[in-house]
């Protein structure tokens, strides 16, 4: 089987900038992104995570690096360039990893954040044979 650096996308919003709401959005992201791409954390090279300018209470990262096997994956948290109009209390993500070429990749978008890219509610190997479609992250 041949692997391959791949990247996986998502994203997720909040409803508040509390501690206790951020860990329970990020910590949902991260459990679809493990079980839907059957990912598994030692196949992990980076993760970065941007948020909105109104979230501040805790950075991502912390809370994923308590997740059993996490804790040696290199990490970043930024936050997202703000541009007027945009979806507000949002956490991205952007995960590479080694995984088996053939495997479909699953991006995850989750509650408002479910918006950004439609386009990638399916698996990436069912949108090879789409038209590509264009729209603002």
């Amino acid at each position: 089987m041949e692997w391959q650096m791949r990247a996986i996308r998502g994203a997720t919003t909040v409803s508040e900038n509390t501690d206790e709401a951020i860990r329970e959005v990020v910590t949902e992201l991260l459990d679809e992104l493990e079980n839907r791409n059957q990912l598994q954390p030692t196949e992990i090279v980076s993760v970065t995570f941007s948020v909105t300018r109104d979230l501040d209470a805790i950075f991502p990262a912390a809370i994923a690096r308590t997740r059993p096997g996490w804790d040696n994956v290199a990490m970043l948290d930024v936050q997202q360039m703000h541009v007027e109009g945009s979806l507000e209390f949002c956490i991205r993500l952007l995960v590479h990893a080694y995984l088996p070429a053939s495997a479909p990749i699953h991006h995850i978008y989750l509650r408002n954040a479910a918006s950004l890219r439609p386009d990638w509610s399916l698996p990436q190997t069912l949108q090879s044979s789409q038209p590509a479609v264009r729209s603002k992250v």
